[in-house]
């Protein structure tokens, strides 16, 4: 006797509400047990999910890393670029087609390090981009080498006895450079980050969001947090919000009882790359012959 139960409880086991953004014959993720990552995978389909912008108008763009990994798992328009890279195809993508949302997500090594010129000029010049970075201070997928973002005297593979390098304080460096928008959340934080991703996809020009995420199996094992919830826990503990920080005192040291500043920093309206070429294309149609 056919149980309808059954078949009804399977038919709704094979539906998901992100089944469209999805590409479910990819899943399970590669990423390591205590990553932040699929938390960022969640919000992010969220937020475009919400945005009500048509899901053929958004592209996702990304270098290489773990966090660079993420769009494979996405069922749209993504793109892999190579180390690096992310910014100045986007800024391609954007600059050819004006009606596209494009996003960039990346690592803290693929945007700060190897990227970090392009970023800079990204955001001088106020390019539309959404730009998610995920903190996880190190280069995770390539062993856990220190990068831009390691706090000072924090381990890695490369540095054993203690990073000695100053790191960057990211919401400071893109709010100097000049961003529309920087935000910073934890992976704890599912629902301000959440909010945050969806408010980026309101702002015109360079919305920025740094997400600080665990990396357990090298800047976790490497400083004393033995597993990713030992580093949520960290962030439980030690996170103030404060909307309105001093950016330049906002660095971080990942050491307790030190704390992690997030908050929604900076949301103002500059007119963008695109406003400003239209302005000069005008200027220059206009003049007398």
């Amino acid at each position: 006797m056919l149980d309808i139960d059954s078949v009804q409880g399977a038919e709704i086991a094979e539906r998901h509400p992100m089944d469209e953004l999805l590409r479910a014959e990819r899943l399970p993720h590669i990423w390591c047990p205590g990553c932040g990552l699929g938390i960022v995978t969640k919000c992010l389909v969220e937020a475009i999910r919400h945005s009500g912008i048509p899901l053929d108008r958004h592209a996702i763009v990304s270098g290489i890393g773990c966090t660079s990994r993420l769009p494979g798992y996405l069922s749209f328009d993504t793109y892999h670029t190579t180390h690096g890279r992310a910014i100045p195809f986007a800024t391609g993508l954007k600059i050819a087609n004006p009606e596209l949302e494009v996003t960039v997500i990346a690592g803290d090594g693929d945007l700060f390090d190897i990227g970090g010129n392009h970023l800079i000029h990204a955001i001088r010049r106020n390019v539309d981009l959404n730009i998610f970075c995920v903190n996880n201070f190190n280069y995770g997928m390539t062993g856990g080498q220190f990068s831009a973002t390691t706090p000072t005297e924090a381990k890695t593979a490369t540095s054993p006895y203690g990073n000695f390098e100053a790191s960057f304080n990211l919401p400071y460096v893109v709010a100097a450079a000049g961003a529309s928008y920087v935000s910073r959340w934890t992976t704890l934080h599912i629902r301000q980050l959440l909010k945050s991703m969806q408010r980026a996809y309101q702002v015109q020009g360079v919305a920025f969001v740094e997400i600080i995420s665990p990396c357990p199996p090298t800047f976790g094992e490497q400083n004393n947090f033995d597993d990713g919830y030992a580093q949520m826990e960290y962030f439980r503990n030690y996170s103030r919000v404060d909307d309105h920080a001093d950016l330049s005192t906002i660095g971080l040291t990942m050491r307790p009882p030190d704390q992690i500043v997030v908050g929604d920093f900076i949301d103002q309206r500059k007119p963008t790359y695109y406003e400003l070429e239209r302005a000069m294309l005008e200027k220059v149609r206009s003049r007398p012959e």
